[in-house]
């Protein structure tokens, strides 16, 4: 240890080739990390500031929280504070059907939602009466698949209701989250950041009175808890080279595509830059690890986020894939 400097040190210890949604370890998340308190700390208070700025205009937000925890706290947070009245789930996999869950949750114990439906994407143009909120998850990771956002506010609008996103797996590397009026997502995946931290974007005020503590959002508006100081700051380089980060992940996700195009099952429109979805196995091999999604699949889903896929060899990289 002594002998080595800290970026061959996280580089030896990081042999592993990570084909999953959790992201590398980039040395940028050690770079910003120091002693901190939320109070009172100047330079703290600056880098806070610094980091939240950048990730509201990735999220497009008027407004950002921070609170420690993951995308489901964040998904919870957004879904019981803001949404109510007639709503409709847009189904798409595993991700987007527990909006549905906690929608039910949040209907039996606030009494804000009065009417819940469920709608298969491919049915999104059946669409006609209104709703108060449409509720739909960007990119589905347990199917690898992505919504046409462009089209979901088309017909959020044409229904007069409000659109509430879970950007956990979409926020960052890909465009036009400002079209959703409530977002939520966390630290890592896309934002390349420590796992820990979880955010809210909105550009509504909260309607809902929540009793609980932990799930109102004033308690984070306020900061009236510790929040996620040490994951903030895993950020701050992260944020400062991110277009270097999304630009890996595309650059990977091309090659990915081409050299398997014959085993996609999705349209061009659908195809999420975070992941690929092929119609085959994937042999196991030692230091490959691969996602196992949360629903049984007949093929594998390809995550472009390994460390590996941000440097420029990315070909030797894929070659640790090997078809069944």
């Amino acid at each position: 240890m002594k002998n080595l400097s800290l970026k061959k040190f996280i580089i030896k210890k990081n042999k592993k080739k990570i084909f999953t949604p959790s992201p590398s370890f980039p040395i940028e998340n050690l770079y910003g990390l120091s002693s901190n308190f939320s109070r009172g700390d100047f330079d703290f208070e600056l880098q806070y500031k610094r980091v939240i700025n950048k990730i509201k205009k990735l999220s497009g937000s008027k407004n950002l929280i921070s609170a420690q925890g993951p995308a489901s706290l964040a998904i919870e947070i957004g879904l019981f504070n803001f949404v109510k009245g007639n709503v409709l789930v847009i189904s798409t996999g595993f991700y987007s059907d527990r909006l549905y869950s906690i929608l039910k949750m949040s209907k039996k114990r606030y009494s804000y939602v009065n009417k819940l439906e469920k709608l298969e994407y491919q049915d999104l143009n059946k669409v006609k009466k209104k709703y108060d909120w449409i509720c739909a998850c960007y990119t589905e990771t347990s199917k690898g698949f992505k919504i046409d956002i462009k089209k979901l506010k088309k017909i959020s609008k044409k229904t007069n209701s409000n659109l509430f996103i879970d950007a956990t797996a979409s926020i960052g590397i890909e465009d036009n989250h400002n079209l959703a009026d409530v977002i939520s997502f966390s630290s890592c995946k896309s934002l390349f950041g420590l796992t820990g931290a979880c955010f809210v974007g909105y550009n509504l005020k909260p309607t809902n009175k929540i009793d609980s503590f932990m799930l109102d959002i004033n308690s984070h508006i306020n900061k009236k808890m510790t929040g996620p100081n040490s994951t903030i700051q895993s950020l701050d380089f992260v944020l400062k080279n991110y277009s270097k980060f999304r630009k890996g992940v595309e650059k990977n996700k091309k090659y990915f595509m081409e050299k398997y195009k014959d085993l996609t099952i999705y349209p061009k429109e659908n195809q999420p830059n975070i992941c690929t979805y092929i119609n085959a196995k994937v042999k196991p091999e030692k230091n490959l690890i691969l996602y196992k999604p949360r629903i049984k699949s007949e093929g594998s889903l390809i995550f472009h986020l390994g460390s590996g896929h941000l440097n420029k060899n990315i070909t030797s990289i894929n070659k640790s894939i090997k078809i069944k």
